[in-house]
């Protein structure tokens, strides 16, 4: 009985999810990133306070990975970037959407 109970709470959940999109992205559904020779994916799940929006990357296979959590209400961004690497990583939340692009590098 508990595990049909979960079950039924699980698939609730994850169907409630599927109501916002993020530019082709769904919740849970990763998208990979590249930021010079950093790559990896980031992710987001609807929560009550915003979009929780989980990134990681890290340098090649060997690489320590490094995972960037964020929550993003209507109109908020974050801005990802590291010391010699060329460009930025922007995460911005617009209403509905999730938009994941590369923006020029930050000035020095």
């Amino acid at each position: 009985m508990w595990i049909r109970n979960t079950l039924l709470a699980a698939a609730f959940t994850l169907s409630s999810l599927g109501a916002a999109h993020a530019n082709g992205l769904r919740p849970l559904q990763g998208d990979s990133i590249r930021l010079g020779d950093l790559s990896g994916v980031t992710y987001y799940t609807v929560e009550p306070d915003g979009f929780r929006v989980v990134t990681t990357f890290a340098e090649g296979e060997a690489g320590t990975p490094v995972r960037v959590v964020s929550v993003l209400a209507p109109g908020q961004r974050v801005v990802l970037s590291t010391p010699h690497q060329v460009g930025t990583l922007e995460i911005s939340r617009n209403g509905d959407n999730l938009l994941v692009r590369k923006a020029s590098a930050p000035a020095d």
